[in-house]
């Protein structure tokens, strides 16, 4: 079945965001950061963690869990291993937040492992890879997510836990910066809503219906009228899982955030980081490492091609491509604008303001 989609102006979609999230209380500064994270993630490929995140951000604002207009409190400082309590604020703002206080530890000292905890959905993780490639730093993110449980565990059939994102940044000098960035799920559960919203099938391998048994149906993650939910699976087996279950424990139960216990269940996406972020000047290697850092990639890309492959990208280059070709106009498909267009309307219903549907942007 073809998909719907609506062609919106770039620029016009990011200001509807910020538009939005004005609309519900946010300061400036939130508003344009969220904005800035949601649609750059549609810029570089990742529909799942883009705009049609506002709807789900709008819902835990009006059942009172988000909190707006947040500050990060630091709880424990040694210099060079920071705590930091994100208060349930909005996740792109407090993160943005929290990483620029350990690039700037990592800055003076050489080396920076900061414990984020209680943030509400802190977005695509590469971005706060990003964030530290910018400022020269290398950075490894173990994330974990508190929300209902949707992933399985290698050998269960019902969820214990959520897609617990696992992430790398390495800047290199005179190239792109490398850049490692994926759920350990064996897809992102914003992917299965997307095509859920578009009404196709998932990869094989990366769902259980409500009876454990492999589909492809995107719509068992999402049972009408409160019906049994499917589970995802972790990706590569046992591997998978097994990087979930260390992202669980480095992220939130080393943190003290939320872990995905029954008890800690509400209606928004709670995320716990720990990152290392860390300046590889200081290791001596910077003569070599570029140069290093070519003929690797000139060798891994001599393999000859396989068959239907139309080239050897190496991480970060999809996303790199992305926005290129999405500067201009973004694809939404017409299941996401509708609850978007939904949201908006939620948000005139609550404060009397919004920046009004979507659907309106379309480029003809």
């Amino acid at each position: 079945m073809e998909t719907e989609y609506m062609q919106i102006p770039t620029a016009a979609l990011h200001q509807w965001v910020v538009e939005l999230f004005l609309a519900i209380g946010s300061e400036q500064r939130e508003a344009q950061l969220t904005a800035d994270h949601l649609i750059g993630a549609n810029l570089a490929g990742h529909d799942s963690h883009g705009v049609g995140m506002a709807p789900r951000y709008v819902l835990s604002w009006k059942a009172g869990e988000l909190q707006l207009n947040q500050r990060v409190a630091i709880e424990q400082d040694s210099g060079t291993m920071l705590t930091v309590d994100a208060r349930c604020g909005m996740g792109q703002a407090v993160t943005q937040e929290a990483m620029a206080l350990a690039i700037e530890r990592a800055q003076a000292h050489g080396v920076c492992i900061m414990g984020l905890k209680n943030t509400h959905h802190l977005g695509r993780v590469g971005h706060w890879a990003e964030q530290a490639i910018a400022a020269g730093m290398v950075s490894v993110h173990f994330v974990s997510v508190c929300s209902m449980p949707i992933v399985a565990p290698h050998g269960g059939r019902e969820a214990r836990f959520s897609t617990n994102p696992f992430s790398v940044g390495i800047p290199v000098p005179g190239r792109p910066p490398v850049l490692l960035d994926f759920a350990t799920s064996a897809i992102a559960l914003g992917k299965v809503r997307v095509a859920h919203n578009k009404k196709i099938p998932v990869p094989p391998g990366s769902l259980l219906d409500s009876e454990g048994r492999p589909t492809r149906d995107p719509g068992v993650m999402f049972p009408p009228d409160g019906g049994a939910r499917g589970a995802m699976l972790p990706f590569a087996g046992h591997k998978g899982f097994a990087l979930a279950m260390v992202c669980e424990l480095l992220a939130a139960a080393l943190t003290g955030g939320r872990a995905s216990l029954p008890a800690n269940m509400t209606q928004g996406v709670w995320n716990n980081m720990l990152a290392v972020v860390f300046d590889p000047q200081r290791m001596g290697t910077a003569d070599l490492f570029s140069e290093e850092v070519q003929a690797y990639v000139d060798w891994v890309r001599s393999a000859p091609l396989a068959q239907d492959s139309d080239g050897i990208l190496l991480p970060g280059e999809p996303e790199r491509r992305s926005r290129l070709a999405r500067a201009e106009l973004i694809p939404v498909d017409a299941g996401t604008v509708a609850q978007l267009d939904a949201a908006a309307a939620t948000v005139m219903e609550q404060t009397g303001r919004s920046p009004g549907p979507v659907s309106a942007l379309q480029r003809e």
